[in-house]
């Protein structure tokens, strides 16, 4: 046993610090913005009264710890000594507490183990006031326990990942993503500091690393380190276009290699999957999804309730979403998602087979999802998944469409299409079809109903050459398959006379086409009879109100008003208007059409 001096034998109440104490870790990293944190984290130097404990939160990434740096080194806070314990596990808080006492008495380190040296740490806490302990990284609020619970001075400041845990604290900072301006900066400063360089793609980049400032730094370092294969920010763009999985994993030297945004969440998910696997899947479904606005009714099939909301908790938890009460949807930040869909064999959260698993979850959960009807009274329904589609579709790539996919874009195109979203309709009528010839095969009936509704789509885009051709391809294509019943026919009627009827209505759209086209009174009294044909058995077959009944009188009246009988158009409209008041609403877009045609704004229907 080692011998002390006397001086080392005083109760720790009697132990001054002496200057120099302070081990405030190194600020490497450019500081940008956060004025209003720092604000946050000053307030609390008015309520002096006991121990002042404060919790910075964010995703992993988000510059907790450098916040906290700087904040200690900059700000007036007037605390001494100011120590950092890298508080990330039980151990580390307690190899803190030891470094702190064996700074404060140097004898004490060959004479008292660990454990002992962290209780002298603790009681010299409790006997003094005016320090600061910043607790970096924690992972469990049980590490750090004996500090949080049981002082009642000086000042605790928190950095963890976790958000819901820190009831206890003074005030709690929620740390989120830089403004576009800041994370320009910041990618600026850091990629010029070897001398000037075209900037090009600096404002893209940015908004597609979702100016997180730890995939900011990477980028920035990444571009000084090569900067005769990567001049610009847009090369750094289509690398990681082409190799995503190298990109968010590879570390410049210089830097640790868990300093890199996989590695970071990586570890997070470590600690969640051992926790609850279920949260991982939901967390590689909603990679999926657009980043804001999700609804939980589509997460609804991931487990029984009991798991499926332990596994949003915990990733709430881990700030890797965040919920909105309000709306009852989440969000994600989209740097995380394009992680997680990125596929990784040296990552266990990242294997193909699991991200693919994922995608035809989310493709499955948003079709379930969909309402029955076009009905006004279901649009916000819509309108809230269609963002969620438009992303699934983009980031997915078309060759790993199913039949679900299939029919996922072509019922929300024709809902697009009726609402009169122009372009979009035709992404999503050719995704479709393309799926749908994949699957299905090119003369299938389902593969010709798309390619039905892409010819619609160029018609309502003005393109009739490739409607027309489109419309008369699939007539010749259709009675080739005479034999195979048809799904859209009424009632049931099949084969042969249903597949002459089925193709002939179409068949009667496109020579109305080929007359409007073409003109010429004689094409144009032909575009009429056909259109009075369509709109009868539109009548016959869905009901004088249908939508569709709907649009044919409006297209019927468009065939009036071509061939120079104005009064029938407009009295043909004014009837369709009334129909549309009392069918559709005041809000359909076809309601909105004919008010235009009858004040003279003339927008053709598909």
């Amino acid at each position: 046993m080692v011998a002390l001096p006397p001086a080392e034998l005083q109760p720790a109440a009697q132990v001054d610090a002496p200057p120099g104490l302070d081990n405030l870790r190194s600020r490497r990293h450019l500081f940008v913005g956060r004025a209003s944190e720092l604000d946050l984290l000053d307030a609390a130097l008015d309520d002096q009264a006991g121990a002042v404990v404060q919790a910075v939160h964010g995703l992993g990434g988000i510059g907790k710890s450098t916040l906290a740096a700087h904040w200690a080194a900059t700000r007036a806070h007037g605390c001494a000594p100011v120590r950092w314990i890298e508080a990330d596990s039980r151990a580390g808080v307690q190899q803190g507490l030891a470094d702190l006492a064996t700074a404060l008495q140097p004898a004490l380190a060959s004479a008292l183990p660990v454990e002992k040296l962290a209780e002298r740490a603790l009681q010299w806490l409790a006997t003094h006031t005016g320090w600061l302990l910043i607790l970096d990284n924690v992972n469990d609020p049980a590490d750090i326990a004996t500090l949080t619970d049981g002082l009642t001075t000086g000042r605790l400041l928190i950095t963890s990942r976790l958000a819901t845990t820190w009831h206890h604290a003074t005030n709690l900072v929620r740390l989120d993503v830089l403004g576009p301006d800041e994370s320009l900066d910041l990618l600026t400063r850091i990629a010029t500091s070897a001398g000037p360089r075209d900037l090009d793609g600096t404002a893209d980049l940015c908004a597609e690393l979702g100016h997180l400032p730890l995939a900011i730094e990477q980028a920035a370092a990444y571009l000084v380190e090569n900067q005769l294969t990567t001049p610009t920010p847009r090369a750094y763009l289509d690398l990681i276009a082409q190799h995503p999985a190298d990109m968010y994993r590879d570390a410049v030297v210089g830097t640790a290699p868990e300093r890199t945004i996989a590695r970071i969440w990586h570890l997070t998910l470590d600690r969640i999957t051992a926790l609850h696997r279920p949260a991982a899947d939901l967390l590689r479904t909603l990679a999926w999804y657009a980043p804001d606005h999700i609804p939980t009714t589509l997460l609804n099939d991931l487990a029984d309730p009991p798991a499926r909301n332990k596994a949003i908790g915990l990733l709430t938890a881990y700030s890797m979403i965040s919920r909105d009460p309000g709306t009852g949807t989440v969000a994600i930040h989209r740097l995380v998602q394009a992680l997680a869909r990125t596929a990784d064999p040296q990552d266990p959260h990242r294997q193909p087979h699991d991200i693919a698993r994922a995608r035809d979850h989310a493709t499955q959960q948003l079709v379930r999802a969909l309402p029955d009807d076009e009905t006004p009274k279901s649009w916000p329904a819509w309108r809230a998944l269609v963002p969620h589609v438009d992303a699934l579709i983009d980031h997915a790539l078309p060759e790993t469409d199913t039949d679900t996919t299939a029919d996922l874009v072509h019922r929300v195109g024709g809902f697009l299409r009726n609402q009169g979203a122009g372009p979009r309709v035709i992404t999503y009528a050719q995704r479709a079809l393309s799926a749908y010839q994949r699957v299905l095969g090119t003369n299938h009936l389902v593969t010709l109903n798309a390619r039905i509704r892409l010819a619609y789509a160029y018609q309502a885009a003005g393109d009739l050459d490739k409607a027309i051709a489109l419309f008369e391809q699939t007539l010749v294509d259709r009675l080739a398959a005479k034999d195979t019943p048809s799904p859209d026919a009424p009632g049931d009627r099949t084969n042969l006379a249903a597949s002459y009827e089925w193709a002939g209505d179409h068949l009667r759209r496109a020579m109305a086409l080929h007359a409007y086209a073409n003109g010429g009174a004689g094409h144009l009294e032909q575009a009429v009879r056909l259109h009075e044909r369509i709109l009868a058995t539109r009548q016959q077959e869905l009901g004088d109100s249908h939508p569709a009944t709907l649009a044919s009188r409006s297209n019927l009246a468009d065939a009036y008003r071509a061939s120079g009988d104005a009064q029938r158009a407009a009295s043909l409209d004014q009837q369709t208007l009334a129909h549309c008041l009392r069918e559709v609403g005041e809000d359909h877009p076809l309601t909105t059409l004919i008010r235009h045609k009858l004040a003279g704004i003339h927008t053709p229907w598909p």
